[in-house]
């Protein structure tokens, strides 16, 4: 292990840091959890010198955008389908039918793919091309494997990925057809991740789990980026945020921290109430935030329709708390039931045809409005990680 090493992408300098002590790794060598703590490594950039935001405007609308503050080394390792810039869209109809002020919703389905886990898998793929990685493997619960997969696909790369066998039909057969092996796990995605520690037991390939690689958390903190510069630099009150694995929720707490250094926004700004929204299912988050248990290391859940929140045991947990003490924010969960309802009203009053995880942010907003731990009068963001094509399987008929 390298200690105190850094290394200049484009005009920035960057570490590793274990996200439980600090202690420093070497970004020259592929990396996964820290060998301290078996905790996540976290990118921490130089953030001293100058960066214009204003030269923003001539760039590309793709994450890439940001390109001083992501780790990838050398261009020509992008591994890229023009991922982000996803349009943050006003709910006026639902908001005069529930008397919300400012209801916006950022619609991650509309990336390659068909959700925000093309931010981290691209990025992800693109370090593993930089570092002459030459296969993947993933334990997913359906977007992130087929995230994977085309990424891995365009880098030229093998893909294994391994999902529960009751993941809807369309996220597997999307994997065969970029060409991935793709291994089906009675259960859920922990299942799913011990199957795939034994598959890889000769580290063969690169395991590019939830935070067990530094990498996708930079390209989902990517979101945080874009909310700033598309509410021309200001952020909402409040931001809803489907927590499963919690990598997004984490990255873009991240994101806002380091524009704050860069001083895109400034020291004063009031930083949105962060509100992870779980799964009645699958509440580990929600347990441990409640204080129903110490941690959710032994947390039994069970499946959802909103597969991407079917994850009981996240490894970031105590991240995530952190983000909800540092915001003010709050952990809630949904019912399958209430997700249905979230996804009709979407659906018939904004015609959008969301993810169910971002059907349970819609029922979320209206709950707490109704308990009064929400102000309607407050600008909030819903962040809608998917499209609700690939989710037919687990709702037909309920509309």
């Amino acid at each position: 292990m390298m200690m105190e090493t850094t290394i200049a992408t484009k005009s920035r300098l960057y570490t590793l840091t274990c996200a439980a002590c600090g202690t420093r790794y070497s970004p020259f060598e592929l990396q996964t959890v820290s060998v301290c703590c078996a905790m996540p490594l976290v990118s921490q950039y130089d953030l001293k010198r100058p960066l214009f935001k204003d030269k923003l405007q001539l760039r590309e609308a793709t994450m890439w955008r940001y390109r001083e503050l992501l780790p990838v080394l050398a261009d020509e390792n992008i591994v890229s389908l023009c991922e982000g810039f996803t349009p943050v869209l006003s709910l006026q109809n639902l908001s005069s039918k529930y008397d919300f002020a400012h209801l916006q919703l950022k619609d991650e389905g509309q990336n390659p793919t068909g959700s925000f886990k093309a931010r981290g898998l691209s990025m992800a793929i693109s370090k593993a091309k930089e570092f002459g990685v030459e296969g993947c493997i993933i334990p997913t619960a359906g977007n992130a494997g087929v995230a994977m997969a085309a990424y891995c696909a365009k880098a030229g790369m093998r893909a294994v990925v391994v999902m529960p066998r009751h993941t809807p039909k369309a996220f597997k057969e999307e994997c065969y057809w970029y060409g991935a092996e793709v291994v089906l796990v009675d259960g859920l995605i922990n299942d799913c991740a011990a199957k795939a520690k034994s598959i890889n037991a000769g580290n063969q390939l690169l395991d590019v789990s939830t935070l067990k690689e530094p990498y996708r958390l930079e390209g989902k903190k990517t979101m945080g980026y874009e909310i700033a510069e598309q509410l021309n630099w200001t952020l909402p009150d409040v931001i809803l945020y489907p927590a499963g694995g919690g990598t997004g929720l984490i990255g873009i707490w991240k994101a806002f921290r380091e524009m704050q250094a860069l001083g895109w926004l400034p020291q004063s700004i009031k930083l949105p109430r962060m509100i992870a929204v779980q799964a009645a299912n699958c509440q580990p988050l929600v347990d441990t935030f409640m204080g129903r248990q110490a941690n959710a290391q032994q947390y039994v859940g069970k499946s959802t329709i909103a597969n991407g929140l079917a994850v009981p045991r996240p490894l970031g947990e105590q991240m995530m708390l952190q983000v909800l003490r540092e915001s003010g924010g709050t952990a809630i969960s949904i019912t399958d039931e209430q997700m249905l309802e979230g996804l009709r009203e979407l659906s018939r009053h904004e015609g959008l045809f969301v993810a169910p995880e971002g059907a349970a942010l819609w029922m979320a907003a209206r709950q707490l409005a109704a308990t009064g731990d929400l102000n309607p009068d407050s600008h909030i963001l819903l962040l809608n990680t998917g499209s609700g094509q690939k989710y037919m399987e687990n709702i037909e008929g309920q509309y």
